[in-house]
């Protein structure tokens, strides 16, 4: 009995010490600052296009990300998207943000990997807190979403290396201009460079007040793909596979203050699109207002969004939009929207009702 009472204590004087060895063990500082967090965004959309009906739940995004800092003067971030079809890398899933960034100084940050290109105040912004069932028109065609050139889905996002930063202090210590610029591969997420020539993007904003901003883009490079036209006016169809230039411009302001919303930008493409016979000129231009009903609570909200295909009234796509959340929280909204669609090429008119749940965590 005496042996089963020494061996008893001896036990618990083991794993005593074991437990309090435990303690002792510190784990990395960088580890320590990781930050897991995602979000859902939920969606049921409906609409009555002639020979086009349509009617279904899907689940628009669904976003894991993973972040931290290094030495306090190191960001870093990666994040996966779930959504759609999973058959292929270009698809889902797929990293979406891989990138570091050097934050030192304000002034003057470095960032590298794959990150959002630096191009319109929208294309940055969270897909939720953007405020709409989607992206503008002209965001998602000439920012690298569902990229006018044929880019695979990119999420407005390609692989660099970016300076971007705030300067020129008031007297209240708010600073009154930003700056980014970054070099790119031109071929959108996931993928090396395919003709060895770069894109260069950029942005320069004011903000005289608080809450406003006044900003302009450029954007000029290439895309390595394969162009179809049709031959002197025949009905030959002549396919190769180029570099195909790619200028771009934008101009933008918002005003967002005491939970009122305003924000319009236009943007300018020149550059042939995937098929040559639609020309190589497009652009589009949106504005939006989201007006609080409850502070902090709920909203109302209106859009006007076109996008001219051809740079023509006749290649146009517009949505007239109105609209109103609801927060159950700051991490759970509902949202429901309403468009009338005009789309002058196809002479088709339609409604469209989108119906939305979207959480964080």
């Amino acid at each position: 009995m005496k042996k089963f009472y020494l061996s008893m204590l001896l036990a618990m004087v083991t794993i005593s010490s074991f437990a309090q060895e435990k303690k002792t063990i510190q784990l990395p500082s960088w580890l320590t600052d990781v930050k897991l967090s995602g979000y859902g965004m939920l969606q049921y959309q409906g609409l009555d296009k002639e020979d086009a009906k349509e009617n279904a739940f899907n689940l628009r995004l669904l976003r894991l990300s993973l972040e931290g800092r290094i030495k306090q003067d190191w960001y870093w971030k990666m994040q996966l998207q779930i959504n759609g079809n999973i058959s292929s890398l270009n698809a889902s899933p797929r990293i979406v943000d891989a990138f570091a960034e050097w934050q030192k100084y304000k002034f003057f940050m470095v960032k590298a990997g794959q990150f959002k290109r630096p191009f319109t105040f929208e294309n940055p912004m969270h897909p939720i807190t953007q405020g709409f069932m989607s992206y503008s028109q002209p965001v998602s065609k000439l920012a690298g979403f569902s990229d006018r050139t044929g880019e695979h889905a990119s999420n407005g996002r390609d692989i660099g290396l970016q300076i971007q930063g705030d300067f020129l202090p008031n007297a209240a210590g708010r600073n009154l201009l930003h700056y980014q610029v970054g070099v790119f591969n031109g071929e959108g997420i996931n993928q090396k460079d395919k003709d060895n020539k770069k894109d260069l993007i950029g942005g320069i904003w004011v903000m005289p007040i608080p809450g406003l901003r006044i900003g302009a883009f450029g954007w000029t490079g290439t895309r390595y793909m394969t162009t179809s036209e049709t031959v002197n006016g025949s009905l030959d169809v002549v396919s190769k596979t180029e570099s195909v230039r790619k200028n771009r411009y934008a101009f933008s302001a918002e005003y967002a203050q005491n939970d009122w919303t305003f924000r319009s930008e236009y943007i300018h493409s020149q550059g042939y699109a995937a098929n040559k016979d639609k020309g190589d000129k497009a652009d589009g231009f949106y504005a939006l207002a989201i007006a609080p009903i409850i502070k902090n609570k709920m909203h109302a909200k209106v859009r006007y969004d076109v996008y001219r295909d051809q740079k023509t009234w006749g290649s146009s796509k517009t949505y007239y939009e109105v609209g109103a959340d609801y927060l159950f929280s700051k991490n759970l909204q509902v949202y429901l929207e309403y468009a009338r669609v005009n789309e002058r090429a196809t002479h088709s008119n339609y409604n469209l009702v989108d119906v939305e749940l979207d959480f964080r965590f």
